[in-house]
């Protein structure tokens, strides 16, 4: 199916980005959020961003408005009865996505389809929430979705060939590199890296070594670009103790189990970048 039209609901720090990369690709883009203060700050957000790009000589000021041009915000879910694939972005609860994907079914086309951007959650249970389960697959972006390449595609059991290749294509088009994959936990990225990242959590205290010098060892001794607690504080402590927590439940692995540090972390609200403070301390 040709896309023309893409719908985001969410236009927090993943929404945002996926709006963003939607509009500079060409794409009328239309981003649903709960009120008006949050579609005003999502507005704000992106023409900050794109703004930052002409400033950094990364994008020029006629490339810049035209992306603007291309977003609008709303907080009606009925608006995005025109739009061709629809991407939901809201928290990572599966509650409220099942809750969503009811809603998107009674007011998209019926040629649309509708995408979920989890990184942890069992897309299948989230297409349940719907009469039409074969139009519903994961397109998980990763953070920041306007830098990095990797789009993962999930396929369902009841997902359509048209879904998937539909969504394929439009990653294609947003200029990503996405690979499909079955609906499986952590799908592929985040079955490796989640206990991968939590063992290096756990060698901090079993090691005694600080987060400099187990990032230093990664980077240094296995060329990893960035150390483990850079990236950690770069997801988001929260986001990555959220996706452990649904991978040990879905799989019960030890390993898939936050480490105790990162929860403490989490709770005192050391969540990384975005808090100004988690491994690392991040100022100004």
């Amino acid at each position: 199916m040709t896309i023309t039209t893409v719908g985001v609901v969410g236009c927090g720090l993943m929404g945002s980005g996926i709006v963003q990369v939607s509009a500079q690709a060409g794409f009328q883009v239309l981003f649903v959020e709960a009120n008006d203060e949050l579609v005003k700050r999502g507005l704000g957000r992106l023409r900050e961003t794109l703004e930052g790009l002409v400033s950094r000589g990364k994008l020029d000021a006629k490339a810049r408005d035209a992306a603007l041009a291309r977003i609008a915000g709303t907080t009606r879910l009925d608006e995005l009865k025109g739009c061709d694939l629809v991407v939901e972005a809201i928290v990572e609860d599966l509650g409220a996505k099942r809750e969503l994907f009811r809603a998107l079914e009674s007011v998209v086309r019926e040629g649309a389809v509708l995408a979920t951007n989890t990184s942890a959650l069992s897309v299948t249970e989230i297409a349940g929430a719907t009469k039409r389960p074969e139009r519903v697959v994961g397109m998980h972006f990763f953070n920041p979705a306007p830098v990095l390449p990797l789009v993962e595609v999930v396929r369902t059991e009841l997902a359509s060939d048209a879904a998937v290749e539909t969504a394929f294509a439009l990653a294609e088009r947003l200029g990503k590199e996405p690979i499909r994959c079955n609906d499986t936990p952590g799908f592929v990225v985040n079955r490796i890296l989640i206990p991968l990242l939590n063992d290096c959590v756990r060698v901090l205290d079993e090691a005694g070594v600080s987060p400099e010098d187990l990032d230093k060892a990664m980077t240094r001794g296995v060329n990893w670009p960035i150390g483990p607690c850079a990236l950690i504080d770069l997801i988001g402590i929260d986001v990555h103790v959220h996706a452990s927590e649904a991978l040990h439940a879905a799989l019960g692995e030890a390993r898939m189990a936050p480490p105790q540090r990162l929860v403490r972390m989490r709770d005192e609200g050391h969540l990384g970048r975005k808090s100004g403070q988690g491994f690392f301390s991040y100022g100004g």
